[in-house]
């Protein structure tokens, strides 16, 4: 009896082939498996986490420091110069100021003062920069002060310049600012002086000097005149009177307020 053929064995019913449960990693994709790349989600949450860490150390720092602008408007210095710190906190976290009612009365008189000496204003009330006084709190308010201006020593003068504009520059900054009104006065040796005159409407008279300096050491440039034949006042409204201070700031002390262009600031 002829026994059968043997049957050939397939390739895949070889004892030396693999199991078919999968398939073998090669040495590249294994390495990709024990080594996985962080998922880019994660690391964009990483950077994230760490801004927010460098933010809350600097606003926990004590001491941080503010560059001063470019350009400081007079009532900007004036605050500088009185609190410094106060000044670059607002200055680093700045709030908006609600709009005062006082204050565009304020404008109001100001522009009105220019109606009284015949010059036809240039800007609308609410645009007059640094002219909004405190303390004119209803229209009452401003009529009366109206009508104590008509008695001030100034009332018939006619000034040489009204609601004069200027930018001067102290420490490479630019300070641009308006001076209400401005007076030639002619000496008995027909020597001519100039006075700047600020309009002051507040119930107190404690004004800083400092802002009668800034005006006065611009007219003289803009005018080209001896800074020591400009004189300054201010005129409390109310009730007529007029301060002269002494000892204004000349230009060199003015730059010194201005001389380190950064400040420090309290956190």
């Amino acid at each position: 009896m002829r026994s059968s053929p043997r049957r050939p064995t397939r390739r895949s019913e070889r004892a030396d082939a693999p199991p078919r449960t999968g398939s073998v990693p090669t040495p590249a994709s294994a390495s990709r498996t024990s080594a996985p790349s962080t998922p880019r989600w994660r690391r964009t949450w990483d950077d994230d986490i760490a801004l927010l860490l460098e933010e809350r150390r600097a606003e926990r720092s004590a001491t941080r420091v503010v560059t001063l602008p470019a350009s400081l408007s007079a009532s900007a210095l004036l605050r500088l110069a009185a609190d410094p710190e106060a000044f670059t906190r607002r200055l680093a976290r700045p709030v908006p100021s609600a709009p005062a009612p006082a204050a565009r009365r304020g404008t109001r008189f100001h522009a009105w003062v220019e109606t009284h000496f015949g010059v036809a204003p240039l800007l609308e009330p609410d645009d007059l920069p640094g002219a909004a006084d405190s303390g004119i709190d209803t229209d009452e308010s401003l009529a009366a002060m109206q009508a104590a201006f008509l008695s001030s020593p100034y009332a018939e003068r006619s000034p040489v310049g009204v609601e004069v504009p200027f930018s001067l520059v102290l420490a490479g900054r630019v300070v641009p600012g308006r001076i209400d009104a401005v007076f030639a006065n002619v000496g008995t040796d027909g020597e001519t002086r100039y006075e700047v005159v600020d309009w002051k409407t507040t119930k107190s008279r404690d004004s800083d000097p400092l802002q009668l300096a800034i005006y006065r050491v611009a007219y003289s440039e803009l005018a080209g005149v001896p800074l020591d034949h400009v004189d300054a006042a201010f005129l409390y409204v109310r009730d007529g009177t007029v301060v002269r201070p002494d000892g204004l700031l000349d230009r060199a002390a003015l730059e010194a307020l201005l001389d380190d262009g950064s400040a420090p600031a309290a956190g």
